[in-house]
């Protein structure tokens, strides 16, 4: 380790560790500290039974950046792993995204224009219900976008669970659009390129943060003072409310927690991702880690595969929080923390907690690069 750095970096999630992979190509030193007893933050998996466990939840890259996909693979190639989820409602199995398969499952109908006329006169019953006002919560507006069938078998449930409060007590502005596909196609992305790194996400990490001083198990607010002092400038990857010490009040957090278990038989669920969109089923989905990077008779060269049940869950003290809460008081609350942030000299603030927003990998990569481009 050094005494000094050009940056402290507070967070060894992509990224942090994107950041540090940049910052030495430019010839910067850099220290990444984690408070976590590993790297990778979300991205870290865990092997049991020879099988890359998503410790904290099924991740799939996709991009149309084809720099993007490039900086990637040429830190570890990716293998051609496609997401196509299955949802489970009381034991019918559909295919998601919502497409003609989905609609074939669902009423039999065989062409786009049966599916576009069932669909339709779904939606002008929703709507003629409103009686020309806007939709007032997140049901009514999922009914005027798709109609009943597909809400009531395959949003409602899993929605609920996901944000552990009734569909008719969500915003409307939550879901702005339900994309209906009439085509047969199952692929869950639109995007030109997706994958899983061959060998897990860990040596993806472990090859952005090749040659860059690492520390784990390490609370950047216990030193802070310390940390601070040892950089010209720190990257904060944290929440940004803790960062300011809850000055205007705690933003809030979904998080997801997980249950793994080791299963005596080499495929499970025929799937990596199978949603449960009726209520009664308390997880939100199961995940069989195997089929993410294992095709074709290798499934079966493996007698044993390894599940994790989802389940999500309001996030609390000691708990990682997962997503942020976008409705308007906790956007109005993290608009206060930005004018802070804004006026910082020596601190950026980077990645889903410290912006409080959503954020898939790719984008997360495309933006550290432009950072960088930038300099």
């Amino acid at each position: 380790m050094l005494t000094h750095y050009d940056y402290i970096i507070v967070g060894a999630g992509l990224y942090g560790a994107t950041f540090a992979y940049c910052a030495k190509q430019a010839g910067k030193t850099c220290l990444v500290i984690d408070q976590r007893p590993h790297l990778g933050g979300n991205l870290y998996c865990e092997q049991i039974e020879g099988i890359n466990v998503h410790t904290y939840g099924a991740h799939i890259f996709h991009t149309n950046n084809r720099q993007v996909w490039d900086f990637v693979n040429n830190i570890v190639p990716f293998n051609r792993y496609t997401n196509c989820p299955v949802a489970n409602y009381n034991g019918q199995l559909y295919n998601l995204p919502f497409n003609m398969n989905t609609f074939h499952q669902m009423w039999g109908v065989v062409t786009p224009a049966e599916a576009e006329a069932k669909i339709a006169e779904q939606k002008a019953e929703a709507l003629a219900m409103l009686d020309g006002r806007e939709p007032a919560n997140l049901e009514e507006q999922a009914l005027c976008l798709v109609g009943r069938d597909i809400y009531e078998k395959l949003i409602k449930g899993y929605t609920e669970k996901q944000w552990g409060r009734a569909c008719t007590d969500l915003p409307a502005f939550i879901i702005r659009r339900l994309p209906v596909r009439m085509v047969y196609d199952n692929n869950y992305f639109n995007d030109a390129y997706q994958g899983i790194p061959i060998g897990g996400y860990n040596l993806l990490i472990e090859g952005l943060l090749d040659g860059v001083d690492t520390l784990v198990n390490t609370d950047f607010f216990a030193e802070r003072a310390k940390w601070e002092a040892m950089a010209d400038m720190v990257l904060f990857t944290g929440k940004i409310d803790a960062y300011y010490g809850y000055r205007y009040g705690k933003l809030a957090y979904r998080t997801v927690r997980f249950e793994t278990e080791v299963k005596e038989v080499p495929n499970y669920q025929g799937n990596a991702v199978v949603n449960y969109t009726d209520r009664e089923t308390p997880y939100t989905r199961v995940i069989e880690h195997k089929h993410f990077e294992q095709f074709g008779q290798a499934v079966y060269e493996n007698p044993k595969t390894v599940i994790s049940r989802e389940y999500s869950t309001e996030w609390g003290e000691g708990m990682e929080p997962f997503y942020p809460v976008n409705d308007e008081q906790n956007m109005a609350l993290y608009q206060q923390y930005k004018q802070l942030a804004d006026a910082e000299t020596k601190v950026i603030f980077g990645g889903r907690l410290a912006e409080y927003k959503y954020y898939d990998m790719a984008p997360v990569i495309e933006k550290v690069l432009a950072w960088w481009a930038e300099r």
